[in-house]
């Protein structure tokens, strides 16, 4: 149990694919102008994770290591292909929205990484928990991100959620505040990495607030002996 709540520490905080490891970059830049998208790409990242971690756990153990990267693309792509085809299915206007990064998500650092560093030498369980964790972790930086941006750019939040989760979402939009022009330099590319360099110095501060908050614990606890000698 305890190797599962390190797996969540390490996916949702400590080595976050997006703000630590600075992974998959690419698409959580370019499609996060909206919560939707950024949720939309998050999630379909998040079950390619859980499949490609699971599969390559698996057959591990038949897979010879000299071409073991190749098979882990093969398995990686094609998990991405059936996610393609669920949001070409289902989703299909958000699937028009985030075009060629969906199938982009076979080039995703993170996914290669996982499967090679963790799911390659671990248990299905494990590994399949590890996918789970990762995407949970670069899904609520995509979302954290299209939020600060939706919100800056356009004044809304939850705009467009009935793409993704269907026409009852229509109400989750939230209206900040009116505007006739967007600010265009929270929607553009550029307006993502400020944001993105925000997200990052938060991290920072919060990881530097806690290390001292545990040291400070740490020094309480130290028990000071008083040496007595015959002399006093």
């Amino acid at each position: 149990m305890n190797e599962f709540k390190e797996l969540s520490w390490q996916g949702l905080w400590k080595n976050n694919p997006a703000l630590v490891q600075l992974l998959g970059l690419c698409p959580l830049l370019a499609v996060t102008a909206t919560i939707t998208n950024g949720l939309g790409l998050g999630l379909a990242t998040t079950l390619v994770l859980i499949g490609s971690n699971t599969t390559v756990s698996i057959i591990r153990n038949w897979v010879p290591s000299e071409i073991r990267i190749p098979i882990f693309v093969m398995i990686i792509a094609s998990f991405v292909t059936i996610v393609q085809l669920l949001m070409n299915a289902y989703t299909f206007t958000l699937y028009q929205a985030l075009g060629i990064f969906i199938p982009l998500i076979v080039t995703n650092c993170a996914i290669i990484g996982r499967a090679e560093a963790y799911a390659s030498k671990n248990t299905v369980g494990k590994s399949a928990f590890d996918g789970l964790m990762m995407g949970l972790g670069f899904t609520v930086v995509l979302v954290l991100l299209g939020a600060m941006r939706e919100l800056l750019g356009y004044g809304t939040l939850f705009d467009g959620a009935n793409l993704l989760l269907g026409d009852w979402a229509t109400i989750l939009k939230i209206t900040v505040f009116e505007t006739d022009s967007p600010f265009l330099l929270a929607i553009l590319p550029p307006g993502a990495f400020l944001c993105m360099g925000l997200l990052i110095a938060l991290k920072n501060v919060l990881d530097n607030h806690m290390e001292k908050l545990f040291a400070a614990k740490t020094e309480e606890k130290v028990v000071q002996r008083a040496r007595v000698t015959t002399e006093s």
